[in-house]
């Protein structure tokens, strides 16, 4: 497919190990592995995953001393993508540092120019976000999105992203409607 003629992107938000079962893992993200895996084997278009990404040093940082649990630092287990996603990304031909954006903070800041840089120039028709966590991550790459591109369509799929918890993924859902993201599967 050659670039210029993609007119939809796919973000998998930190579909990683720590988020799933791991350090701040729970049961509604494991819940969500099936339809993120599902949504990423069923797509057409550009696939992009953001992976949370720490250092040695996390609990030194402002985000470590509000959140005190050590979690995807750079190179461990926790940080790697969960084996299924894995294996739908690499099924994808995707499972690479070109479709990868590392991150330090809840949006990836360089997201929206990796989307406009593999699209060459070409604002999307539509982008889509599953993963995790929907109260923190997910919002802050769609608010990221929905600002650098107002005349996409930016989606959110709620059946294939989970909260920190039940409450934030609800809360997080309203307020991205609020902003004029859609939300389907609701």
């Amino acid at each position: 497919m050659e670039q210029a003629q993609i007119k939809k992107v796919l973000v998998v938000v930190d579909m990683q190990n720590d988020f799933v079962s791991g350090a701040l893992g729970s049961a509604e993200a494991q819940a969500v592995v099936e339809p993120v895996v599902q949504r990423i084997l069923d797509f057409d278009g550009l696939i992009l995953y953001t992976l949370d990404t720490h250092t040695q040093d996390y609990l030194n940082t402002k985000e470590g001393q509000k959140l005190p649990v050590e979690h995807c630092i750079a190179g461990t287990e926790g940080w790697a993508p969960n084996s299924a996603v894995w294996m739908a990304l690499m099924h994808k031909n995707v499972a690479d540092e070109q479709h990868m954006i590392a991150k330090d903070t809840f949006g990836g800041v360089s997201l929206p120019m990796r989307i406009h840089e593999m699209l060459a120039g070409v604002e999307p028709e539509e982008i889509a976000l599953v993963g995790l966590c929907t109260d923190i991550c997910v919002i802050s790459n769609a608010l990221l999105l929905k600002a650098f591109y107002p005349e996409s369509t930016i989606t959110v799929d709620a059946a294939a992203c989970a909260g920190a918890t039940p409450e934030g993924h609800k809360t997080a859902l309203t307020a991205m409607k609020a902003c004029h993201i859609d939300i389907i599967n609701e």
